[in-house]
């Protein structure tokens, strides 16, 4: 292992000790109730992994679908089986549902991620025995890292990108993480502040890599495949419909009175609203209810067989759908992003040429003033500048400028899988 600094080797010490504390005075058992039917391979108790795999590491859904376009690429150019590991369930069930089904199988195996403990990460390395590590975006384990580069394993951060949060909380012990960062080979980052951020860590500059971002190239595949017609029962007719996707607390208010203002001039609209965390649906319903001229109801609820819905506004209650549904959408807005929650993912609508109207809030994703500036964007800041925005985007000629705009924007990305898999091979090779 090369010379780390003193903060490095402090810091390291204080980690390992205060998780020694944790999973020694009660944390295990605690963590036992929690993951009690996938506990085994949180410990390092993983089988079934053929030796010398690539391990790539996705915490939830969207670090997955980031992923899934990575992985084919690998399958495409390198005999090398792939395994995946997760911390979510619900990103277990996107792997499996992306990646390991039928004739899509891309990945070997599928785990939890284990428990980043000494013990548990040693269990597993020797386990998994893979050739190499590729952690998506952000999952930075000091120790999992540190233990690679002790068996000279070469790891990559995939995709790299730090939260604005994130980034103040580890600008605050910067030459500890400057250490853990140290001990991978590449740095593949989406964009210029990405880059930024990571060099303000203290990452050599000769280590950061910007190959753009691969949860386009994997919502590419995805377009291909995705047409209105699963959901085209939703709507009322010829009547618009509009998807707030991906909501937080504070914003189900501001989006259901933008759609009461624009329903004045729109009879008949429908508003779906995929709260960013399903169990937030009945609170989203309640938002709704001070308004005697609007009907919600939970898609649960809704039985798409009837001729007749006595609904205006649908709150989804489930995962994994919220991308099928801006197939089917007029005009959309993006969540997270008129409370200070840094937005969440723009591409997805603009794909269907469907802009991405979103808050000021949109830190996670810093491509979006670009994506504003080619019109394949649009900033507003609250409920009235919301009713305009989708208003515009219904006129015939706003639809035709929207398609061909988010066309010319997604024609300068794209790709990323394929710069992200040569960095690697450089270094392997």
């Amino acid at each position: 292992m090369k010379s780390k600094n003193f903060f490095y080797k402090s810091g390291m010490t204080l980690y390992r000790s205060l998780a020694g504390i944790f999973f020694n005075l009660g944390g295990l058992k605690l963590l036992k109730r929690k993951y009690k039917n996938d506990l085994d391979e949180r410990l390092g108790e993983i089988s079934g992994v053929p030796e010398g795999a690539i391990w790539i590491h996705a915490v939830s859904v969207g670090e997955v679908q980031s992923a899934s376009s990575l992985i084919r690429r690998i399958r495409s150019k390198s005999p090398v089986p792939c395994v995946l590991s997760t911390v979510t369930k619900t990103g277990r069930n996107m792997a499996e549902k992306l990646l390991s089904s039928g004739s899509t199988k891309a990945v070997e195996k599928i785990f939890y991620s284990p428990f980043d403990y000494k013990k548990f990460v040693t269990r597993a390395l020797d386990n998994i025995k893979p050739s190499i590590y590729i952690v998506m975006e952000t999952e930075l384990w000091p120790e999992l890292f540190a233990q690679l580069e002790e068996r000279k394993i070469p790891a990559f951060l995939a995709n790299g990108r730090i939260s604005e949060k994130s980034f103040k909380r580890l600008k605050r012990t910067k030459f500890f993480w400057r250490g853990v960062l140290d001990g991978l080979t590449k740095l593949m980052v989406r964009f210029e502040e990405d880059r930024e951020k990571f060099l303000a860590l203290g990452v050599p500059d000769e280590k950061i890599f910007i190959t753009g971002d691969c949860k386009v190239d994997a919502l590419l595949d995805r377009r291909k495949v995705t047409g209105p017609e699963k959901w085209e029962w939703l709507r009322n007719g010829d009547a618009p419909l509009f998807v707030a996707g991906s909501t937080h607390p504070g914003e189900d208010e501001i989006v259901i009175s933008a759609f009461r203002i624009i329903r004045k001039k729109f009879p008949g609209s429908r508003l779906i609203i995929v709260p960013r965390h399903p169990e937030r649906a009945l609170m989203t319903i309640a938002s709704a209810l001070p308004y005697h001229d609007i009907n919600a109801d939970l898609l649960s609820k809704i039985n798409p067989d009837e001729k007749k819905f006595n609904f205006d506004v649908v709150v989804v209650d489930r995962i994994g759908i919220l991308f099928e549904l801006y197939a089917v959408a007029d005009a959309v807005f993006i969540g997270g992003s008129l409370v200070e929650k840094g937005g969440q993912n723009p591409f997805e609508p603009a794909l269907f040429g469907l802009p991405a109207i979103h808050g000021p809030s949109m830190t996670d994703f810093p491509d979006t003033e670009r994506m504003d500036a080619m019109g394949a964007a649009v900033r507003v800041s609250n409920d009235i500048e919301l009713a305009r925005a989708w208003e515009e985007r219904l006129d015939p000629s706003a639809v035709s400028k929207a398609l061909k705009d988010c066309d010319e924007y997604f024609k300068t990305l794209g790709g990323a899988a394929k710069k992200t898999w040569e960095e690697i091979e450089k270094s392997i090779s």
